[in-house]
């Protein structure tokens, strides 16, 4: 059965202890585990990521980490880590789930 892609962009919270790559290159590194909506997202590995960049006034920044993750329990999520959320913004977010 084929697993329909749904739209989230709703802020996540890292849980848990320890992570599951190391910073690289300026990408944050991924927590093992984020909470979204009370529900643990245990994450497995990482399927692929790249970056999002903006252009401001003709000088380049890059904006968004993105990452594609298999949760233990065969989800598929994108999530991104936005560079410029503010004090007191989560700077984590559950773009999509494919369940």
């Amino acid at each position: 059965m084929f697993a329909m892609r749904r739209f989230v962009s709703r802020p996540i919270t890292p849980a848990g202890d320890g992570f599951l790559t190391e910073a690289n290159g300026g990408a944050p590194p991924v927590p093992r585990a984020f909470i979204w909506d009370g529900r643990t997202l245990t994450i497995a590995a990482v399927l692929r990521s790249w970056r999002w960049s903006k252009t401001d006034r003709g000088d380049k920044y890059l904006k968004r980490h993105w990452f594609e993750l298999q949760t233990s329990d065969g989800a598929t999520i994108e999530v991104y880590y936005d560079r410029e959320s503010r004090r007191g913004s989560p700077p984590w977010w559950l773009y999509a789930i494919r369940e």
